[in-house]
């Protein structure tokens, strides 16, 4: 295990340094669009190193609610965890697929999920846009 810099502190110097030093050296518009582009890249991968683990472990628990295995412990690895919790997804899908969801309470259920999913890749994602949304509503 690596100490310091961190990888979530290597990618912000590369981020400053984007955005501090090169894109107001660069008179090339495009150019400066692609290092703008390749900066927001940087804080993306961030946020999501910062709170994935937690992330996941939340999408476990909700999934687990859904599928009706609440009750299994999470994997012990966040490699593991990640897997497990494409699994449950699949698993989702495959009912969605079913028409399980097409009506009665679980699609309620379904549909809070998906909502509760999309709100929290938002955050990772585009964090300003979820503000919005949400002080839309």
């Amino acid at each position: 295990m690596q100490d310091r810099p961190t990888a979530t502190e290597l990618l912000g110097a590369v981020r400053d340094f984007l955005q501090g030093e090169v894109v107001p050296a660069l008179g090339e518009h495009r150019l400066r669009f692609r290092a703008l582009i390749a900066a927001n890249v940087l804080t993306v991968v961030e946020r999501e190193l910062a709170g994935e683990e937690g992330r996941l472990r939340a999408e476990w628990q909700r999934l687990g609610a859904l599928l009706g295995a609440e009750d299994e412990a999470p994997p012990d690895t966040l490699d593991a965890l990640r897997a497990g919790v494409d699994e449950r997804k699949r698993a989702l899908c495959a009912r969605i697929q079913a028409g399980e969801a097409d009506d009665g309470p679980w699609r309620l259920d379904v549909l809070a999920y998906a909502r509760w999913a999309v709100e929290e890749k938002l955050r990772v994602a585009n964090p300003r846009y979820l503000q919005r949304m949400t002080n839309d509503e």
